[in-house]
This record gives structure tokens, sequence and C-alpha cells, in this order.
């Protein structure tokens, strides 16, 4: 009774704070050019693979007149999948000189713009038969969901009041989700996957591009932006008053003074100085071990052996899609939930125990597959941990890391923090999409219990060594990270870990 009481106060309270002001349709408009691209794009390309494949051979065909080789297909196929991760690679390194040089809402709306080119470039591809546009666009997307997803997190927190700015920040997974959502329903045989409509499949995120591009501009810039690197206090207000609605924010703009009375002059800091503070090592190694841990924590696997575990569920295959639809709506209901608790549970607890709970879930997982042919139950139970590892990850790693990283530096250091962390994430896509087939074909199933100690690293890490970021300023938590140190006794040959939790 308490939980439920708690919601229904909480969901008012979150209401009242969003509709005060223009907040929760600004929340909309940026992440419907934000995380959303990237997570549409993620399972968009899935579906209508075979027809891209089939339409490479005849387009082959078309512009050099001979029939190309099976492992042409497959090669160029590989390329069009490979540049997605190098363009989303390099869009998230462009955040810190974008942000630099047009602030968060220009960057965005430059990005909005960017988009709407691939969009134009793939929907010729396919009345030109030119496999090689759609190269083109593949790069191009992948630069806009790069720098978008960074955009995305960076403009949404330096918006955010601090005492919802978790439940805020949150909203960037809940987007990535309904983009992934919105990928596997369009790419139903009954929508758009079937083969005429695949180039259509792809266009749609350039929509939403240009309803950014529409309403985006009557919106302000961040307010800490605008304070702390333009030194404007009355836009500063302004763009609070717009967001939150009416009120004097002294509080907040006091928070954003002293923040820039440290930082001082130097308001954009590279990612050299990132590395070499030894102030911020402690921020660095977090992101590092959460991205990293993440990455190989089994998502990929287990959307791997999904398909052949539903089967032998007894799924039709004809309905398996519909299952994978029941995973990614699970996936955004997550998110939003997690939204609701997060100020009262924090990042911190939240976060462990979402890793735990999926490193439990992957040694259950092992031993259903394992025990898979001594009973008709266990396919049935396999697909209730299938669910149940989305629900941790979604509610857990995949709500609370973009919050986290947000917070967790300082405004001159946050886009090169971007920069690092976006490096960090498709540089590991891309390594684990290279090793993760060579990984599955040695290991099998058992891989999934290299994927739970993965889990079990990550949980051990943010319980003892991450602080807890939940009402705090970003200046005391700073000083969190400040507070961890590695101690030695000149007596004794001991190294003991503290932090402030």
């Amino acid at each position: 009774m308490d939980t439920r009481r708690y919601t229904k106060k909480s969901m008012k309270s979150v209401l009242q704070e969003l509709v005060a002001g223009k907040a929760l349709i600004f929340i909309i408009v940026v992440g419907l050019g934000g995380s959303f691209q990237n997570g549409y794009h993620l399972t968009a390309i899935s579906s209508p693979s075979p027809y891209i494949q089939s339409f490479i051979n005849s387009s082959w065909t078309y512009h050099y007149g001979d029939v190309p080789g099976e492992k042409t297909v497959t090669f160029i196929w590989s390329t069009v999948v490979a540049l997605y991760a190098l363009g989303g690679l390099i869009g998230s390194i462009t955040v810190r000189h974008l942000t630099s040089l047009l602030g968060r809402k220009g960057a965005m709306l430059l990005n909005s713009a960017i988009a709407v080119v691939p969009t134009v470039i793939m929907y010729i591809s396919k009345p030109t038969y030119s496999f090689e546009l759609i190269l083109v666009a593949r790069f191009l997307f992948g630069f806009g969901a790069g720098l978008g997803l960074n955009l995305h997190t960076i403009y949404l927190g330096e918006s955010s009041p601090k005492k919802i700015r978790g439940m805020v920040t949150v909203t960037v997974t809940t987007f990535m989700s309904l983009g992934k959502l919105l990928g596997q329903f369009v790419g139903l045989r009954e929508i758009l996957g079937r083969e005429e409509c695949w180039n259509i499949l792809l266009c749609i995120p350039g929509f939403f591009c240009v309803v950014q591009l529409a309403i985006l501009p009557f919106f302000p810039d961040s307010p800490r932006y605008v304070l702390i690197e333009k030194g404007n206090i009355k836009q500063c207000r302004k763009a609070l008053q717009c967001l939150w609605g009416p009120g004097d924010y002294k509080l907040d703009i006091e928070e954003m003074l002293a923040e820039q009375a440290v930082i001082g002059e130097q308001c954009n800091k590279s990612v050299l100085d990132l590395l070499r503070d030894k102030h911020l090592h402690w921020q660095v190694l977090s992101m590092l071990v959460i991205n990293g841990c993440i990455q190989f924590g089994g998502t990929s696997a287990i959307t791997v052996f999904s398909f052949s575990i539903f089967l032998e569920a007894g799924i039709p295959m004809d309905k398996i899609r519909y299952v994978t639809l029941g995973i990614g709506a699970s996936e955004v209901l997550i998110s939003i939930t997690c939204g609701l608790f997060i100020e009262r549970v924090g990042r911190r607890a939240m976060m462990w125990r979402g890793f735990g709970g999926m490193s439990a879930i992957m040694v259950l997982i092992t031993v259903t597959m394992y025990l898979k042919d001594y009973s008709s139950v266990i396919p049935y139970i396999t697909v209730i941990l299938i669910f149940l590892f989305f629900i941790f990850f979604g509610g857990g790693p995949a709500a609370i890391t973009p919050s986290l990283a947000n917070e967790i530096f300082i405004q001159s250091y946050r886009p090169a923090a971007f920069v690092f962390i976006g490096f960090l994430r498709w540089l590991l896509f891309t390594i684990f999409g290279f090793l993760f087939p060579f990984l599955i074909a040695t290991l099998k199933s058992l891989s999934f219990v290299l994927f739970s100690c993965v889990g079990l690293i990550a949980a051990l890490y943010v319980f003892f060594i991450l602080p807890e970021t939940k009402g705090k300023t970003l200046l005391e938590i700073s000083q969190e990270f400040e507070n961890i140190r590695v101690c030695g006794s000149s007596t004794e040959e001991v190294l003991c870990l503290e932090t402030k939790l």
C-alpha cells in the first residue's frame, strides 16, 4: 500500500512539474531527434535485411552486367551494417566541438537537419538501383544517431532541476526503447516489412527530425550552458521559467554560479584534459566499467538465442515477432516506471540491483538451456527468464547510465566526457559485434556464464565503489568521487577502498 500510495503521489508531483511550463513538450521534441533515432535504426534494419541483400545483388547486376558472388553480397551487406557503427563513432566524438560552437540547441537542430539528407538518399536508392547510396545513407544515419544520443543526454541533463534531474534524463532510455519498439512494429510484414517497402521503412525517422526542426526553435538553450558558459543570468532564468513554469529559481542559479566560480574561464576541456586530470580518474573508470559491462553483459547473446528458445517453447515461427514486440513494450514500461522511482530509490541502488539481477538470470538461463530436453516446461521458464532479464536491464543499467554520465562531470568536462563515453560505447559495440560470433561458436550456451561474471563484476563495483548522486549538486557529486581513495599502510601490505556512501 505504501508503494502504491507513493507511486500515485510521485506521478502527480511529476506531472505537475512537467505541465507547469513547457517541459513535457520539450522532453518529447528533444527525444524524437535524440535517442529515438538510434533505437529505431538498431531494430528496423533486421526486418528488411534479406530484401536489401537481394537488392544489392540485382543492382550490382544492373550496373555491372554480371551476377555478384555470394561473398561479394555478404561483404557489401556487412559494410552496410558496419558503416552505421562507424558513423555513430564519428558522430559521438564531434559533440564537444559542436556544442561549444553552436550550443546544445543549435547542435541538435544541425543534427536533425543533417538527418534529413540520408533520409532522402535512402529513399532514392531503390528507384536508382544504387546500393552505394545505401552505404552513404547508413553512415550518415549512424553519424546522426551517435551525435544525437550524446546531445539528447547533455541537453536534458543541463535543463533539469536537481530534484527531478534523474527522472528527466531517464527519458533518454525511454525514447531509445520507443524507437526500438516502433522499428519492430513497422517492420512487421503487415505494416512495412515487405520487399516493396524496405526503403520507406528505413526513412521513417526522418519525419521525426523534421518535427524537431519545426518545434525546437521555440524552446531555449540549456540553462546551465547559458549561465555557466555564456554568463547570462537573465536568459538562464527565462529558460528555466519557460521549461518549468514561474519562479525565481534562486537556488538553481546559485548552484550554477558556484560551479561557474570553480570552473573559471576554462569552460571547454579536451578529452586529453579529462584523462590527465587525476581528480577525475574515478569518474572515467566508472564510465569505463559500466559501459564495458553493458556491452559485454549479454544483451546481444539473449537477442541471438531468443529466437530458438521461443521456437522450442512451442511459439509458432510467424508469431515470434509479436513476442519480441512484447519484450520491446516491457522495456518501454520499465523505463517509465524507473523514472518514477529513481529519485526515491537512487541511481546506485537501481544500478547494482539491475546488474546483479542480470547476472543471476544468466546463470539460470545456462541451467535451463542444459535441462531443456528433460521437461517440456523448461523452455517456457527460459522465456520468462528472458523477459526478466530485459526488465532488470531496462530498469537498471540502461535507464541509469545516461543520468549518471550527465551528473558525475561538471560543465567544463561534460562535452569531453561524452566524447569519451560515445567513443567507448561505439568502439565496444564494434568489438563485441566482431568477437560475438566466435564466442558463441566456441562456448555456445556456456557463454552465458561469462556474461554472468561480467554482470557480477559491474554489480560489485557499483555497490562498493560508486557514490550515490541522488539529490546532490554536481560539485557535491565531484566531492563524493574525491572521497574515494586507495590507502596503504607502511606496516601492512593492504589496500583498502573507501567511499563515502
